[in-house]
């Protein structure tokens, strides 16, 4: 099975005051992933099992969706909220967005994406799954739905047009093995609303800092 579907998991209470989160949040900014998101917003969460309280401490509007989406036997985890707009889409790819921090990495086991706010005229917006080439889905997105699928499946999202935002939480995760496991922040965040304290820090930088301090934010 290349993906699974989930409706109404969540309260519409919930998903209200997530997406107000989501905006309100000031890492929120034009998107830090590669140039496959185009004219996307939003900002990552990289942490591991270990240090998940933490992730609740700082986020705990991602609570209720972590508790839900999570697979038991991963232990690395890239969370990040994703916006699109008219004009926005993602071209094909592969999630291995842990590579930064770890080159031998593979692709994640599975992939969580919880559809917080869908408008109403939205046109266009649907995730195409691809295996081998071959199209294995097309979902449209619609408000609380839950979607699983494959880690290591080629996807897309179709270029939005119509008012409103399309707006997701999306968690790629890893089943690493304890060196990978090490090269992975045990919680960070990327979002070009961060602001190096001087100059420009590099991830092995980046990543000792956080290994001296594991709370630090930047």
């Amino acid at each position: 099975m290349y993906y699974q579907q989930f409706l109404d998991q969540f309260s519409p209470n919930y998903l209200s005051k997530l997406q107000l989160q989501i905006l309100a949040c000031p890492y929120f900014a034009v998107n830090n992933l590669n140039r496959d998101f185009v004219g996307t917003k939003g900002f990552s969460v990289v942490f591991r099992r270990s240090h998940l309280a933490e992730v609740a401490q700082q986020f705990p509007y991602f609570q209720p969706y972590l508790e839900q989406a999570l697979q038991p036997d991963c232990n690395a985890f890239y969370l990040n909220p994703l916006l699109l707009q008219a004009g926005s889409r993602v071209d094909p790819h592969i999630d291995r967005s842990l590579r930064s921090y770890c080159k031998t990495i593979e692709p994640p086991v599975t992939v969580s994406v919880l559809y917080v706010a869908v408008p109403t005229d939205l046109v266009g917006g649907e995730l195409v799954l691809q295996s081998r080439q071959r199209q294995v889905g097309r979902l449209r997105p619609q408000p609380n739905l839950l979607v699983l699928f494959q880690g290591d499946l080629t996807h897309s999202i179709s270029a939005v047009a119509g008012t409103g935002l399309r707006l997701s939480l999306v968690c790629e995760q890893y089943r690493l093995e304890e060196a990978e496991l090490e090269e992975i922040p045990a919680f960070t965040l990327e979002s070009r609303a961060i602001k190096p304290e001087r100059g420009k820090r590099n991830r092995k930088d980046h990543k000792k800092a956080k290994d001296a301090n594991p709370s630090l934010l930047i």
